[in-house]
């Protein structure tokens, strides 16, 4: 009778390749380095052949572990999973959920959601990552994550949420000293604070309901990969930018920002939940998505309603 395969073995595997380190993986699976040496220095004797290449300074695949690699992580998955499922029918959501977000929205918008989301689920463990560069949701293993874009095809599983519009602002001090622009080739004339994330490059793209499209490149007085560095500029009348409204509707409401070229409308975005596709989500996943897409829909600066395509 042949041995059952080592499977644990073989999940440390996939965590070492995943975290590219022993140290790294040791820590992400709460074992010692040691333990985690010993088990792929046993998987190697066991399967007569290395897995990985060591130095004093790096470490990489070999090609027998380049190969052995996407079954190994599929007994990390499933093993996760199948705990997962056992844990979901407790009557107690437990467990981490990772998640990723805009850096911007994230602290103005997601965090303020979180308190009430923990006090209900006490036992569930949240890891948030902010940042404006778009994560890899499978190589990286976030559960979800809240993306304010023009989704491209992908095998991720989205939920639309809502509607984000992008309004053209500046302080009524810096409509006053500067005028109002009334078509896009005014811009040319004044200054603008730029999202050197932006789709389309430098140049501002506008739509006419008459006179269709036109974009103008804006001279710049600040640039920045995070709009929210423009907030403080903009308060004090030093520039005009385009924002999405859930950054600017206080400053709106409250009369510190105003719009200008309504009738000029900015391509919206839309705020979508991700996720990876394949394994069923855990029911701590699924009540976090729940719970954000209640919550986010009633925002005042959301539009359109849920849409669902996952």
């Amino acid at each position: 009778m042949n041995p059952l395969p080592d499977l644990e073995a073989w999940a440390i595997f996939a965590k070492v390749a995943e975290a590219g380190s022993f140290a790294r993986a040791a820590e992400a699976l709460g074992l010692s380095q040691a333990t985690v040496s010993k088990a792929i220095t046993r998987l190697e004797t066991r399967i007569g052949t290395t897995l990985f290449h060591r130095t004093s300074r790096r470490m990489s695949l070999t090609a027998a572990g380049e190969a052995a690699l996407e079954r190994a992580t599929r007994i990390l998955d499933e093993g996760e999973a199948v705990e997962a499922e056992v844990v979901d029918r407790s009557t107690t959501l437990r467990g981490r959920v990772r998640m990723a977000a805009p850096m911007s929205f994230g602290v103005a918008r997601l965090a303020p959601l979180l308190p009430d989301f923990m006090r209900q689920y006490p036992e569930v463990e949240l890891d948030v990552q902010l940042g404006d560069a778009q994560v890899d949701l499978v190589a990286e293993r976030f559960d979800l994550a809240l993306r304010i874009a023009t989704l491209a095809d992908s095998s991720l599983r989205a939920r639309r949420l809502c509607q984000v519009r992008i309004l053209l602002v500046g302080a009524p001090a810096y409509f006053a000293e500067h005028g109002r622009p009334k078509h896009p080739r005014d811009l040319a004339r004044h200054r603008g604070f730029h999202y050197s994330l932006a789709r389309g490059g430098n140049g501002w793209r506008f739509r006419h309901r008459r006179h269709g499209e036109f974009a103008q490149t804006v001279p710049h007085a600040l640039q920045a990969n995070n709009a929210e560095v423009f907030a403080a500029a903009l308060r004090n009348g030093l520039g005009l930018a385009l924002q999405p409204e859930f950054l600017v509707w206080e400053d709106l409401r409250d009369g510190r920002l105003e719009t200008a070229m309504d009738d000029w409308q900015v391509e919206p975005i839309a705020l979508h939940i991700v996720t990876p596709p394949g394994l069923r989500r855990p029911a701590r996943v699924q009540r976090l998505i729940d719970y954000l897409a209640e919550r986010l829909q009633r925002e005042p600066w959301a539009t359109g309603g849920d849409s669902r395509n996952d």
